[in-house]
């Protein structure tokens, strides 16, 4: 039984921990003494009507009162919103047994199906803390993940959270696995898809490491964070929706650990295909296809990688129950020319509305997309979804249904750029040979993308194009001017982001 000093009172600190619950007391408070508590202690916290983990913060000042346990605002929510002063009693967390399988993993042993369900269950119920989670992304890293092991992993991810059946045998999906600046071919792909009464709930990430993820472009124009039932109806309404995945609950320990892959730049081919074929399963989708772009500075730079991922996510995919398809794309350059979320929404919105100054590239490559998904869907025969991508945008019918899908989802806003901006010029007179597209990408976030919305990058130029010394080779944006010196303070040790070479012709 619990006695009257056992007990401290919960004080909201509000800190923002990310996902990462987090709780604060002081080291010589009674609580944290008698329990023999450390820093980074992971200490279970009840409450009279909720219980949760989190890690220990020990204070060294009088930031708190020797009564009083803080919490950050992940802990906050798990605990139920408690009132500032409500009681709590802590003890040590119990051991997270499934980290025995992370440990055998690092040296050498396979992911059973039985090992991979404990640690996504574990870490969907917080029991993991970050260190634990960076352990786990860590020992998946590179290509440390055989098929069965993705596989395993993959339903271990469906299994542990919400999934849709929309009841047909027609259910229409894509996905990029990224690495290519810009390239947002989804909100054109979809609003094709829809306008002709195909079914595509399309769930989407945020960026990881890139400047931008779908979502958070789209969320430059409409609301992306639809629950459930909101999701289920505006696919019922419109056939289709352009979401973040973590708002619905599709495989939600995906989020968690695209977080720590993100704080630490890691990224791991089957932890990928376990994303990617989760969600898809998840979000009730049938028939997928995957673009992968490969380039010297994508994500992917070697045609023979491609074929490696090309092959694990179609097979893991057929285990699952899914047709995937996959597409090898060029990766050399960014595809359109806005690399940040409203540049890429401002690119989206032109090639909707057959601007003339939409880049062509963007939209090509939508239009190559989009028919195959009318293919796949029997909605054209094969070699004929092409020409019936192009008359559905040309005719306006995509960007109606893009609009009413908006519209669904919450409202319908225009891209606004960043009130700061730098252009920088060529150095010389040449042809435009290359690009660096880890280092455009990096430039973009550095001004800020995707936090910033409207900050990242316009690109001018392309390869092959001619150019003299002087012209501009792309426009930095920025929110701040902390930020933009901060990015162009990055260009000035980088020199080679685009290369310029002599006219040989």
């Amino acid at each position: 039984m619990e006695t009257l000093f056992d007990y401290l009172h919960l004080r909201r600190l509000g800190i923002n921990t990310h996902q990462e619950p987090v709780v604060y007391m002081r080291q010589d408070c009674h609580v944290a003494m008698s329990e023999g508590f450390y820093a980074h202690s992971r200490v279970q916290i009840s409450t009279a009507s909720h219980q949760t983990i989190a890690t220990l913060v020990l204070v060294c000042s009088d930031l708190l009162s020797h009564q009083e346990a803080g919490i950050s605002e992940a802990t906050w929510h798990l605990l139920g919103c408690p009132a500032d002063g409500e009681q709590a009693w802590f003890r040590h967390a119990r051991p997270v047994d499934s980290m025995s399988f992370v440990r055998g993993k690092i040296y050498g042993q396979r992911f059973t199906q039985e090992a991979a369900s404990a640690i996504i269950a574990d870490i969907k119920a917080g029991h993991y803390s970050d260190i634990q989670l960076s352990a786990f992304v860590t020992s998946c890293a590179g290509d440390r993940l055989n098929l069965d092991e993705t596989i395993a992993i993959t339903r271990a991810m469906v299994d542990s959270g919400q999934r849709f059946d929309w009841g047909q045998d027609k259910v229409l999906d894509k996905h990029c696995v990224g690495g290519l600046p810009g390239n947002r071919t989804t909100p054109v792909v979809v609003a094709i898809v829809a306008a002709n009464d195909l079914l595509m709930p399309k769930t989407s990430s945020r960026a990881i490491t890139s400047p931008a993820g779908t979502a958070d472009t789209m969320e430059v124009m409409t609301p992306v964070t639809l629950d459930f039932a909101r999701m289920q109806a505006v696919v019922e309404q419109q056939g289709a929706c352009l979401a973040w995945g973590g708002s619905v609950s599709l495989s939600p320990t995906d989020d968690i650990v695209i977080r720590v892959e993100r704080a630490l730049d890691l990224d791991s081919e089957g932890q990928l295909v376990a994303s990617v074929i989760s969600k898809k399963v998840a979000a009730g989708s049938k028939q997928v296809l995957i673009d992968i772009p490969v380039g010297p500075t994508a994500k992917v730079r070697s045609q023979a990688t491609a074929q490696t991922l090309k092959h694990l996510l179609e097979q893991t995919g057929a285990a699952l129950g899914l047709d995937v398809r996959t597409v090898i794309t060029d990766g050399s350059q960014p595809i359109g020319r806005g690399i940040g979320p409203a540049l890429e929404a401002r690119d989206v919105l032109q090639v909707l509305r057959n601007d003339g100054h939409a880049p062509q590239d963007l939209r090509e490559k939508s239009l190559q997309l989009a028919g195959v998904l009318l293919e796949m869907g029997d909605k054209a025969a094969p070699g004929q979804g092409y020409a019936l991508a192009q008359s559905t945008l040309l005719s306006g019918q995509a960007m109606a249904r893009f609009e009413a899908i908006c519209l669904a989802q919450g409202g319908f806003n225009e891209p606004q750029l960043a009130d700061y901006s730098h252009v920088i010029r060529a150095e010389r007179t040449g042809v435009v040979a290359y690009f660096n597209n880890r280092f455009l990408a990096r430039l973009a976030s550095l001004a800020g993308a995707p936090n910033a919305r409207s900050a990242g990058m316009d690109l001018h130029v392309a390869l092959g194009d001619q150019v003299q010394a002087g012209d501009p080779l792309f426009t930095l944006y920025a929110e701040a001017p902390g930020e933009l010196a901060y990015a162009l303070d990055f260009l000035n040790g980088h020199t080679d982001v685009i290369r310029i070479e002599d006219d040989m012709v």
